[in-house]
């Protein structure tokens, strides 16, 4: 009975042994993901938030740069904006009478709208990164690829969208695109029996527009997380690396 006793107490001994180890390694990870710990550096609330706003600064950079060049939009396969979809029976057909020309000249002043529109957009981008909280960072910081992406287009694709507005109605007018598109919707209402179509192309051109500059973020963003090249500077190497 004494022997039982005694193998009974010595598991149980075994077994806090063990449970403490192993809640020792658990909060030591857990230390290490809310502190960003690597090499016996630790990361402040301040790194994060500073680091994360300038890997967002640097992906609304150079995204919108890209973007708003000649073709940034036009031979972007990722961002091609077509012609609307709710419309592409119109387009089949007139391609089919022989008008591709007037088809391939409406798509390209939407996307070349697009690309004039983004020349402005960068500011816009930037005022929207400076709300970010420490919340918010550390849950970033250990998310997806584009969390930090998300919470951008999350947060402000209201305000963006507003602002973003007059610019993209602008760049229509500049480029003809309504033009074009009536230039199309004449040739199209030709043809008997066929039902009309007439989209909103602010609404259209404004929400690819802005999904294509949202696309373009989250690939920067993407490539600064994995990519230690692309971590070009101290702070980015400091916050990017302890991730």
């Amino acid at each position: 009975m004494k022997k039982q006793i005694a193998v009974i107490l010595i598991s149980i001994s075994i077994c806090k042994v063990h449970a403490q180890i192993f809640l020792k390694d658990e909060f030591k990870k857990v230390e290490s993901e809310v502190t960003g710990k690597t090499g016996g550096t630790a990361l402040s609330n301040e790194d994060i938030i500073a680091g994360l706003k300038e890997a967002l600064n640097k992906g609304t950079g150079n995204s919108t740069a890209s973007a708003s060049k000649v073709d940034g939009y036009l031979k972007n396969a990722d961002i091609f904006i077509p012609f609307p979809p709710e419309a592409q029976k119109m387009k089949e057909e007139l391609i089919r009478l022989g008008f591709k020309n007037k088809v391939d000249e409406f798509e390209t002043s939407v996307n070349r709208a697009a690309e004039q529109a983004a020349q402005s957009a960068a500011p816009i981008f930037l005022d929207a990164v400076k709300n970010m909280t420490v919340t918010d960072g550390l849950s970033i910081l250990k998310g997806s690829d584009t969390a930090a992406t998300h919470y951008l287009k999350q947060n402000t694709s209201q305000a963006l969208t507003a602002k973003y507005k007059p610019i993209v109605q602008d760049a229509i007018n500049k480029n003809r695109v309504t033009e074009h598109w009536k230039g199309i919707i004449t040739e199209y209402n030709r043809i008997p029996f066929v039902k009309k179509q007439n989209p909103d192309l602010d609404a259209y051109v404004l929400a690819r527009a802005l999904n294509g500059l949202f696309f373009l973020v989250g690939q920067e963003e993407t490539k600064i997380r994995k990519d230690p090249a692309a971590r070009v500077t101290d702070l980015l190497k400091k916050v990017f690396g302890a991730n």
